[in-house]
């Protein structure tokens, strides 16, 4: 009777291990992710990723889109037409609160790419010289707008009486209103910077916006974009959105190591031509921060936007519920 009970156990352990090993050797499923950018620095990190999946050297499939504004594909994300999306940090706060909470951070993905520029003249010198003068912009609503309106606080001005926007849609459209004006002053987020210099004779970088909101000693970081993902996507398929992390990881890396070659991999995007973009990569400030380090860079980032305008953020400062902090 022992013997009997002993092969039996053996019996059970074997099939034990052998389904633990099945378990254990089971191969992913490739899933495919609808992933969508901006054109421009947001877009340009993932130039890597989307060559090596369209040659099948990824553990993902990707569905590409690219937008000049976050508006026009925001709503694709919040009615699940994308998975994961590329936007302004504070655009995401936004979403988080609108939708309760349908979607999550991933990562920081571009800090600051904000310059003032100046055609024709040597007039902007520091924040302050600002005063009185109008300029070209893009981003109303999103980071660019903020970002000045706080930066102008803190030097004693006011957006809109102090000194004036004009909000185009595009950068393109504001080099052509600036190669019309023999003095003009714009502010511009890289490679469109390098774009305007290299259509616009003696066009300046007036102002770096990054290193003017270091100087202010916060404990914030000027933070352009980040990852959103929807959270049912997320929750569904943990393991391809912490690959897609690994791998946008390597791509964003390459991007910085590589200027060269990620510069083809851009213009073949459709994004800017190789020449800019191979000039502009290493001033885009490409990045893909994650986990505790980027709660604590988005969190002051947004509390300093939330102090200057709440409705900045959505209203209301975003729960511990944004941050996905693992997959």
């Amino acid at each position: 009777m022992k013997k009997i009970v002993s092969l039996l156990l053996a019996f059970v352990l074997a099939l034990s291990l052998a389904a633990c090993a099945a378990t254990q050797t089971k191969p992913y499923e490739s899933v495919n992710i609808r992933l969508g950018g901006l054109k421009g620095p947001t877009s340009m990190g993932m130039a890597k990723l989307l060559d090596d999946a369209e040659n099948g050297r990824t553990a993902n499939t990707y569905t590409f889109t690219m937008a000049p504004s976050a508006g026009e594909l925001t709503p694709q994300l919040i009615k699940g037409e994308l998975d994961i999306l590329a936007v302004p940090v504070n655009v995401a706060s936004i979403l988080y609160n609108q939708t309760q909470g349908a979607v999550q951070l991933l990562a920081a993905s571009t800090l600051g790419v904000l310059y003032i520029t100046e055609k024709g003249g040597e007039t902007v010198t520091d924040v302050r010289s600002l005063a009185g003068k109008t300029l070209y912009a893009t981003g109303k609503g999103a980071t660019p707008e903020y970002a000045l309106t706080y930066l102008l606080a803190q030097n004693g001005l006011t957006l809109g009486e102090d000194v004036t926007v004009e909000w185009k849609s595009e950068p393109s459209e504001i080099v052509a209103l600036m190669a019309q004006e023999e003095h003009a002053i714009a502010m511009l987020p890289q490679p469109f910077v390098t774009v305007a210099q290299g259509k616009l004779e003696g066009l300046r970088v007036a102002l770096d916006l990054s290193a003017q909101w270091d100087a202010l000693g916060l404990d914030s970081r000027l933070i352009t974009a980040g990852l959103l993902v929807r959270k049912a996507f997320a929750d569904e398929h943990p393991e391809a959105v912490a690959k897609f992390l690994e791998e946008y990881a390597a791509s964003t890396d390459y991007a910085n190591s590589n200027p060269a070659e990620t510069a083809a991999l851009v213009e073949k995007l459709g994004i800017v031509n190789a020449a800019v973009a191979e000039k502009a990569l290493p001033k885009c400030n490409l990045v893909c921060i994650t986990g505790a380090e980027m709660k604590t860079a988005v969190s002051g980032y947004l509390q300093t936007l939330y102090d200057l305008k709440p409705e900045a953020v959505g209203g209301a400062m975003p729960d511990d519920g944004f941050y996905r902090l693992g997959a």
